[in-house]
Formats: C-alpha cells, structure tokens, sequence
C-alpha cells in the first residue's frame, strides 16, 4: 500500500470577509532546514485595491466607526481567537521565522493583551467643551480617520501588526493590513485568527500577503487610505514619506535603531552581561530595538570585554523549534551572507573583530567588533543581524556625545547602580525609549517611538489612537441668548 504525504497548508488572502486567492503561489521555506512548510498566496496591487475598496466601503457604510460596544467587544474577541492559537503561532514562528521557541511565546504574550488593552480604550474618549461667549458653545470630538493601511515587517509579524491594528480599531478605523511574504503562513494564521472574531463585520480588517513590492506602495499612494503605519526601515520610510505626500495622509513610521547600551563603571556587571548578550542575539539581532552598540567606561572595559566575548561564544545556535536553541537563523541564507560581508567590511575598514561568527546557510554566530571611531560604517548602519560593537567612553559627556552620535534615535538603555545618573543622562539622550538597568521592557499603557531617523509618531499608549483619529471642532450658538 503506498502512503502519501499529508498535504502542506497554503495560506490565502482575507478581503471583505471573504477568502481570496492569487495566481502566484509561493512556497515558505524553514530557514533552518531549507524544507518547504508550505504555500501561500502572493499578492500584490490586485489584491491592495480590492481591499481598500472593502475597508471603504466597511467605514463608510456600517456602523462600526461609531460603535464603541462593538468595537470593544471586536478587540476582546481578537485577543480570545489569538490566545486560543498561541500554541499554534509559536511553533509557526519557530519554523518560518526562525525564533527560538521562548521568543515566540514572547512575541504572543506582548501582542495578547495589547488588544486588550485597546479594547478598553475604545471605550473611553476625551475632550473638551466650554461656552466662550454666552450662549455661544463650543467642543472638540475625536472621530475616526477612515482606512487605515498598515504595513507590517517580517521579524515580529505578530505582535507588530496588532500594535498599529489594535489602536486602528479602537479608534474605529477600518483596516487593510500588508504581511510579509517572508512569513506567509504566520500570516495565513493571523487571517485566520481575524476570520474567526464573528463581532468584525467584514471588510473591517483585511489582510493580504505579498512577497513582492506592488501592494504595500498602492496603498501609501491610494486616495482612499487615510492613515499609513508601517514598521521597518529609514531607507523605506523615506519612500513613504515621498509617495504619501500627494495625498497628505497621516503617517506613523518606526524606523531603524542602533541602540547604545551604555555601561558604567559602577555597573552591576553579573546583571548586565546577559542581558547585553540577549540584546545583541535576540531574533538572531533582527530587531530595531537591538543592542547593537556596547558603550563601555574605560575603568570596566577589559572586565566587560572579556565577560561579554565568553557569554556570546557560549551561545548555542540550532533551529527555532529545538528547545536548547539560544539562537535561531536569520531569515534567510542572503540575510545571513548580507550581514556576514558587512562585518568583513568593518573588519577591512579596521574594526577589531573580538569575536567573528561563522555562516552557514542562514545561521550566522554573533560578532562584536571594538571600534574607535563612532563615524565607522558599522556604528552608523543599521545591521539587522548579531552583531554589535564594543566602543570606550572616558565619562558621561563622552558617553553622551557618542550615544548620540548615529542619525537613529529609537532607544538606549543605562547601567549604573548611582541612582541619579541613569535619569540625568537620560535626559540628554536623543531617544524614544530608555532604559535603565534593563533593555526591552515595552508596555501597553506607553507610547514607543523615535527620534531623528528612527521615524515619526507614537505607537502603544493613548497617544497611538491619535495616529488614526482626527479632531473636530462643533460650534454651537443657542438661540435667544446674546452672543
């Protein structure tokens, strides 16, 4: 008797409700092994069109926009269907993405509970009222902005769609959500997961997925999306802005990092060293938040040098989905020869290399380069891969100037045990998040964005909502009253 394989899932498009097709049907691959996991449907401008025309046609003839109980209720849902797929989307993420398993499971328990949060949020509003004049009122409402486009990157497809998905909602915008085509079934799941919150009516939020570059820039330049948000690179967000600009809409862009950790000498360096090494390894470094610039106090910098070389060569590599991996692949083999030439370019440009990883296929090992110029290529780049460089300060106005000295400015984190220090560098520092003692604590309930390059605007928090909402002002003069 002959046996036949199962056959392997094919992941398609979620427009107006409905289940969606394409032509092109291309296969997802584990970076790991290099096995096919399956396929699914590669959009592009065709499927943009028919979902901005349904997230338009959902805005402006249903009552979702003004419904707060049912947006609420769309969000808890939401965040039931997701925690009823965890599981599922953790070992997806470990084979496609090539997450470990505990990075996975982070990725789920971050996103979970933001759609929570938002929900509660759809039911709150604020604003103002006075009379300026007698009998003359006057007061502001915040109403939704409309369609809502939103781009979402490979690296934390999860958890970064519903970051801009969820306040998008709350707001009471109607959504056409772009996954990546790196992750093609991870975003099969996530239509799924959206399909099956029966409190949505269709056309609300539609997804579809390409691998190409022909949906994502239709919807930056449609007259008919209100609101872009999109997560990934400066280079890319530049684009956006230019192609965006005809049409005016509103734009919310995180942007690359180059996160410096600044390391003091009074540092607690038992707590700080696993920490550094998880900032520089964690996604395999493909992380806007990674801490890929170690700042180090001259009276600590041997100390550290020396730990923190031990601790990442000591890093064991292995696929996502095996238990004892600390470190998945990147995404693909050109990402990992990509990251691999652009540390032989330091190199050659005079970097240190105090550790060198080794490539093969899409595994990369990490890599720390001491430098002495923060001008260098690699301190000013975005790498997006494991590896980090180790530079020497003399005392904070020297940390201070060097911390500052890229064009990103999305975080930084402090170690110091002084308890004044962290919050009087902090201030001095051109960033949107910092840390102290820490690195990757992001909450809900606060607002998450950069500054300088790093991008535009504010997501988690209240301030997200305002990314999807406009302002308006009703004047209102009563009758028989002088004014």
């Amino acid at each position: 008797m002959t046996r036949h394989s199962p056959a392997l899932p094919h992941a398609r498009h979620l427009i107006d409700g409905q289940w969606r097709d394409s032509a092109t049907r291309t296969p997802s691959v584990n970076p790991a092994t290099g096995r096919t996991l399956g396929t699914f449907a590669d959009g592009g401008a065709p499927e943009a069109r028919e979902a901005v025309a349904a997230a338009h046609r959902a805005f402006t003839s249903t009552g979702w926009p003004r419904d707060r109980r049912l947006r609420a209720r769309a969000l808890n849902e939401l965040a039931d269907q997701l925690a009823a797929r965890r599981a599922r989307f953790i070992e997806l993420l470990a084979r496609e993405n090539g997450k470990t398993l505990t990075q996975a499971a982070f990725e789920l328990d971050l996103a979970i509970p933001k759609l929570r949060y938002y929900a509660a949020l759809a039911l709150t509003d604020h604003g103002r009222a006075l009379e300026a004049g007698p009998g003359l009122y006057a007061m502001t409402l915040r109403e939704p902005a409309g369609v809502a486009g939103i781009i979402t990157p490979w690296n934390s497809p999860v958890v970064l769609a519903v970051r801009a998905l969820a306040p998008a909602l709350a707001a009471g915008c109607t959504a056409v959500v772009k996954m990546p085509g790196q992750v093609g079934l991870t975003a099969g799941l996530f239509s799924e997961t959206v399909a099956s919150a029966a409190s949505l009516p269709p056309g609300v939020v539609n997804t579809f997925t390409e691998s190409g570059n022909e949906g994502a820039p239709w919807l930056v330049a449609s007259p008919d999306v209100a609101a872009i948000s999109y997560t990934g690179s400066t280079e890319v967000g530049r684009t956006i802005m230019e192609r965006a600009a005809p049409t005016l809409k509103s734009l919310s862009l995180e942007l690359g990092g180059k996160t410096p950790m600044i390391v003091f000498g009074d540092a607690d360096l038992d707590a700080a060293v696993p920490v550094l090494t998880r900032a520089i390894t964690t996604f395999a470094g493909q992380f806007c938040m990674a801490g890929s610039r170690v700042l180090a106090q001259r009276s600590i910098a041997g100390e550290l040098r020396e730990r923190l070389v031990n601790e990442l060569s000591a890093v064991k590599l292995g696929p996502g989905d095996d238990p004892a991996t600390e470190m998945g692949p990147l995404i693909d083999a050109a990402a990992a020869q990509r990251v691999d030439e652009a540390v032989e370019e330091a190199v050659a440009a005079s970097a240190e290399p105090l550790l060198r990883g080794e490539r093969a296929g899409a595994f990369l090992g990490p890599s720390l380069l001491e430098v002495t110029e923060p001008t260098a290529a690699i301190v000013q780049r975005e790498i997006f891969g494991p590896v980090a460089t180790f530079e020497l300060f003399e005392d904070e106005p020297e940390a201070i100037a060097s911390a500052n000295a890229t064009p990103f400015g999305l975080a930084a984190a402090i170690w110091s045990r002084d308890v004044d220090r962290p919050l009087r560098v902090a201030r001095e520092l051109t960033a949107g998040t910092v840390w102290t003692n820490t690195w990757a604590v992001v909450l809900d309930e606060s607002e998450e964005g950069g500054y300088k390059q790093s991008g535009l605007g504010r997501l988690n928090g209240p301030q997200a909502l305002h990314h999807f909402q406009e302002t308006k002002h009703l004047i209102h003069p009563v009758d028989g009253l002088p004014r």
